[in-house]
């Protein structure tokens, strides 16, 4: 753990070891997690410490924190990782965060930021690849516009639910869409018993998991799947991560079972009442009556009934959200702080490719070419990197 000079007052550290930030209070942490505009489950100090253990090989820990006297008053959970022989500095949980940011106290913001973030971005590296920045992210003001490109790579709908679910469901729905949903979910028990389970507790989850996991394969058969959500470093992270999770009340798996087999699960996690979608999927034989639409009307029905006022869908807009969403809040990647020349070809090269490739899903002839054509390709370029 290395200590940096700071402003008067305030004691600036470096961690560095996996013992280190397991050691650090877990519940300090989490209130920092807690207090932001937008609080995202994934920066939650057990998902970061899981995904350290379970995806953080060959990488190097530079977790970053603030503090005055005793308490914790600012954290910015980074990493340096090796990537296309390159040492590149990301947010603790690599592609898969999401509203990764500076933690900070409102009250301590400007002067904690600033030095989190300057001292958070001198760590030797050739560049910077940053996942799940949202457009006001505090880490990108303290920065500074120019030493980051944002690119962005989800619209991330948002739904309000204030109004309560029956409220919103009849708002959001036309009665012929409303009627539509009720006939798949009358079809879908003419063919079974149909019953709908919710996975709250360590030993529910881990057998939603297992059933979520099949189902995931079922749905990706074929087809190029970046999520790693059913490899098996992917399996022992979730596991490990709703264990760790749930005697917090984050994780939720909802699993619609026809005669007793999964057809459909989605997975979200709560935190300060809002529900952010995870993972979904579906067992494509059953494709035509939506039972990943029924499931993720019972998801939300759900949340909503536990308090929740605000969901997040993240990922892309997808018909099923769209049709929910009240608005559009995305998330970008940061691609910048080129330390070498080498960093500065690999941002242009990196930048490029990726607005081609956003192109690429725009258009529905390309997109097919992108996931299927493209598919041997991208898999083999992925083993390469």
């Amino acid at each position: 753990m290395g200590v940096a000079t700071a402003p008067a007052g305030l004691t600036l550290e470096t961690i560095s070891s996996e013992s280190a930030f397991a050691a650090l209070g877990e519940d300090e942490w989490d209130r920092l997690v807690r207090s932001r505009e937008r609080p995202s489950p994934f920066l939650l100090h057990a998902w970061l410490l899981e995904w350290w253990r379970h995806y953080g090989a060959d990488s190097e820990l530079a977790v970053q924190v603030a503090y005055r006297g005793d308490r914790l008053v600012g954290a910015l959970p980074m990493c340096v990782r090796r990537r296309y022989g390159l040492r590149v500095l990301s947010f603790v949980g690599g592609e898969d965060s999401s509203l990764a940011d500076v933690l900070v106290e409102d009250d301590q913001r400007t002067e904690v930021e600033s030095a989190l973030v300057e001292h958070g971005t001198s760590n030797g590296h050739d560049f910077a690849e940053l996942s799940g920045l949202s457009a006001r992210s505090r880490f990108v003001q303290a920065l500074g516009p120019s030493r980051l490109s944002l690119v962005e790579r989800s619209e991330a709908p948002v739904l309000d639910l204030t109004p309560g679910w029956e409220e919103v469901y009849t708002s959001k729905l036309s009665s012929k869409k409303r009627n539509h949903y009720r006939r798949r979910r009358r079809q879908l028990a003419e063919a079974g018993h149909l019953e709908v389970e919710i996975a709250r507790t360590p030993d529910e989850l881990d057998r939603a998991l297992d059933d979520a996991f099949t189902l995931h394969e079922l749905r990706w058969n074929g087809r190029p799947d970046g999520s790693g959500f059913a490899t098996p470093v992917g399996r022992r992270f979730h596991h490990a991560t709703a264990r760790a999770l749930a005697p917090l009340g984050v994780p939720r798996i909802v699993t619609l079972k026809l005669d007793g087999q999964p057809v459909a699960f989605h997975y979200y996690l709560v935190l300060e009442g809002r529900m952010y979608v995870y993972r979904i999927a579906f067992d494509p034989s059953f494709g035509r009556l939506s039972p990943g639409v029924i499931n993720t009307l019972d998801a939300i029905e759900n949340a909503a009934a536990e308090g929740a006022t605000r969901v997040e869908f993240l990922g892309g807009a997808e018909r099923y959200k769209v049709e929910l969403a009240d608005r559009l809040e995305p998330l970008c990647q940061g691609l910048g702080l080129a330390c070498t020349l080498r960093g500065r070809a690999a941002v242009a090269a990196r930048v490029g490719g990726i607005r081609m490739r956003m192109q690429l899903k725009r258009s529905p002839a390309l997109r097919r070419f992108y996931f299927e054509g493209l598919a041997p390709a991208r898999r083999m370029l992925g083993r390469l990197t």
